[in-house]
């Protein structure tokens, strides 16, 4: 039910008094309702208007409807202008207003009402008026008759007018404040550019925008679109900065209207009133996501022309909509897949398999597919590749291998840039053929220190394996890790043998980088067993040399630790040839002549003091030790051993024997230390036990001599020979021989 009120001026109305004032409604208004629609209760001619209009000029006065909501009803206001009063003065207008439940506007726009027929002309008689138990719209604004209507409305094309009008009501009411402003002569016009606008929105929408054809007070008035004369317009005071004003004289603006406004024109154009249901389903004109609504709906008319942005805002409407998007979308979408760009067509894609969409869904992957392609093919950093396999991965398409390793090898050679990220971000399952692709590329390019640093080399050494078809890059990579991880030096060096096609040496130079520092003798044993039972390269055949000679560089106790003489076993079995198996078999008789007995260790200090062909430094250092430890054992030990060995070999030993003991003891300086007595005592009884075998080492001798020719040191060998009468006897002898 809708109620009804008339309002003008009288000489005396139903409260017995003169002017402006409600003149006849209908019975049972709701409390309120005078008070509520009183402040729409004006009307002032346009300013061009004659001020003292004959009868027939008064249908010359714009009409005014208008539409808003008062107490939560809706108010729909008509106004027209009379001319003269009860008492003869101008001024007077006519304003029939209609308070409905919002039920009664249920399916209908306010502006299909602007010529309904329960629109009175005058004030009616008796002052009660019937209740409107059904508003019923006027046949002048349907659709088609506005379609047809619209096709010749000029000047200048009206789809474009029309499309800038949508972006700026749509814009009103998205904000929720501020006015169109409509500009004509014509207020037939103004109401149906009203009309042509509210059929473009939802019903829901139409309900939300509040109307009037024509106001005398553009700048004031409250509704969302104000229609209004171009002279009013030229006197308002304030062309309000929040009004966007059309004269609809002078057609559409310059700029280019939204997608959603275009599609709206455009279905006003076709006449396709479906589609204008189809924007409204997707989303209202108020909706942030309406582009993202017509360019959805553009696909599936098979539009290729959505640009980015606008496929951005499908997309984005699609992740907030979900599986509530209408049905037909996904039967309609199918014939624009192959013009979405990538964002979207995953976003369709993910929709589409949720709602169950499959013929969707499969030619979304297809679509994916090739757009991953295309960004592989136009990657240029290894992001993008690895950015476009993670879309890949993520949407279940399958990309070929080849393709990402090409793209990363084209990549690569542009640049090392993110090489770490590409390894750690890349989908599992491509990342052996992303490797591939920076081999390759890496292989290809000219410089690539740039892209070998430690951090680089480190995270290549990884996948090892798949370096050995690029020999050019993982000699150095496995010579950077090797250099500077001792630990990893043995797994290293197997990987640099495996390598086939290297530069000739480079493999070489590589394991002499990685072994600049000797190996321990179990880190050589290791190495060796890892080479297998084949004889190992130049580069490795000399490593164990120089372990043994570090090892005989420390005071020789690493020289018969079981893992060096494990070692030396393991080299003469390998490299029975050559410097290495000779320096093996010196540190077997180097272990031999401090373990053994006499004869044995005099053998082994005769192949020691004649070492041809082995490493001169070790020999000489493991006959130092060896003659050295030999100093220690008692004296029958070392006459026994002297006795043994040829001369020049006991000529050596005798030296070194004499250049170990401290300077006194060596010239017989007085007083020596206990200890020092006791060496001195032990060496002179050596020569006299060798003596006593029939052997002589002169300068062994003549020191015994100068040692024993001092009274203190006769005494303290006497006292030391005490026990060994025939020792003492062969001193004297050695003495004597010194007198003859």
């Amino acid at each position: 039910m809708a109620w009804q009120l008339h309002y003008t001026s009288a000489r005396r109305g139903p409260t017995g008094r003169a002017g402006f004032q409600f003149v006849a409604e209908t019975p049972g208004l709701p409390d309120g309702t005078r008070a509520a629609v009183a402040p729409y209760l004006s009307y002032r001619p346009p300013p061009d208007a004659p001020p003292s209009p004959g009868d027939a000029e008064l249908d010359l006065f714009p009409v005014s409807l208008l539409y808003d909501e008062v107490d939560g009803r809706p108010l729909l206001l008509r106004c027209r202008y009379l001319g003269r009063d009860y008492s003869g003065r101008y001024g007077n207008f006519f304003a029939h207003a209609v308070v409905a439940e919002p039920e009664e506007l249920e399916g209908l726009r306010p502006a299909e009402l602007w010529h309904a027929a329960h629109w009175a002309p005058l004030p009616a008689p008796g002052g009660v008026l019937d209740p409107l138990e059904e508003l019923t719209p006027g046949s002048a604004l349907d659709p088609e008759a506005l379609a047809g209507w619209l096709a010749a409305a000029g000047p200048g094309d009206p789809y474009a007018l029309l499309a800038h009008l949508v972006d700026a009501v749509a814009g009103v009411l998205g904000r929720g404040h501020g006015r169109v402003v409509l500009v004509a002569d014509d207020v037939e016009a103004i109401a149906r550019w009203i009309a042509v606008v509210s059929y473009s929105l939802p019903v829901a929408a139409a309900a939300r925008l509040s109307f009037t054809t024509y106001t005398a007070d553009p700048d004031g008035a409250a509704q969302r679109l104000v229609g209004t004369t171009p002279a009013v317009w030229a006197t308002a005071q304030n062309h309000a900065s929040h009004a966007s004003a059309f004269e609809l004289r002078r057609g559409a603006p310059d700029f280019r209207a939204s997608r959603f406004a275009r599609t709206v024109a455009g279905c006003w154009r076709d006449r396709d009133f479906g589609g204008l249901d189809a924007l409204a389903e997707l989303a209202p004109p108020d909706d942030p996501a309406r582009e993202g609504a017509a360019a959805l709906l553009a696909l599936c008319r098979g539009d290729a022309t959505v640009t980015a942005d606008e496929e951005g805002a499908a997309a984005e409407l699609l992740a907030r909509r979900g599986t509530a998007v209408p049905g037909w979308v996904w039967r309609d979408l199918v014939p624009g897949v192959p013009s979405m760009g990538l964002g979207l067509t995953l976003a369709v894609h993910a929709r589409a398999q949720e709602s169950g969409a499959a013929d969707l869904a499969a030619r979304c992957e297809l679509r994916v597919g090739e757009l991953v392609s295309e960004r592989l093919a136009g990657a240029s950093r290894l992001a993008d590749v690895v950015e476009a396999a993670g879309v890949a991965e993520r949407a279940g398409v399958r990309v070929g291998p080849g393709e990402v390793a090409a793209s990363a090898a084209r990549c690569v050679r542009q640049g090392p840039a993110g090489l770490k990220d590409a390894l750690t971000s890349c989908p599992a399952g491509l990342r052996d053929a992303l490797l591939d692709g920076i081999v390759t590329g890496l292989a290809d390019a000219g410089d690539r220190s740039a892209v070998l640093t430690p951090e680089n080399c480190d995270l290549l050494y990884e996948h090892a394996g798949r370096l050995r078809a690029a020999p050019g890059v993982a000699v150095p990579v496995l010579a950077s890790v090797g250099r500077r991880r001792p630990g990893r030096r043995i797994a290293v060096t197997a990987e640099l043998l495996r390598l086939d096609g290297g530069e000739a040496g480079a493999v070489d130079a590589a394991v002499r980088e990685v072994w600049a520092a000797p190996p321990s003798a179990a880190e050589c044993l290791d190495l060796l067993d890892a080479c297998g039972p084949e004889p190992p390269p130049a580069a490795l055949a000399e490593l164990p040399s120089r372990t043994f000679a570090r090892l005989a560089g420390t005071g020789g106790d690493g020289l018969t630790d079981p893992a060096t003489l494990r070692l030396a076993e393991r080299v003469r079995a390998l490299l029975p040839d050559g410097r290495a198996a000779r320096d093996a078999a010196l540190v077997q008789a180097y272990g031999m002549a401090i373990t053994a007995g006499a004869a044995r260790a005099a053998r082994a200090l005769e192949s020691l003091a004649d070492a041809g062909g082995a490493t001169e430094r070790l020999a000489r250092e493991a006959f130092a030790d060896a003659a050295r430890r030999l100093s220690l054992r008692p004296p029958a030990f070392r006459a026994e051993l002297l006795a043994a060995v040829p001369a020049p070999v006991r000529a050596r030993l005798a030296a070194r024997w004499t250049g170990e003991l401290p300077d006194r003891v060596r010239a017989g300086r007085a007083p020596l230390r206990g200890r020092e007595v006791e060496r001195r005592n032990e060496l002179v009884e050596t020569v006299l036990r060798l003596r006593k075998r029939g052997g002589a080492e002169p300068s062994l001798e003549a020191w015994a001599r100068a040692a024993a020719r001092r009274w203190l040191a006769a005494k303290q060998l006497d006292s030391h020979l005490a026990r060994r009468p025939e020792l003492r006897a062969e001193l004297r002898d050695l003495l004597a021989e010194d007198a003859r």
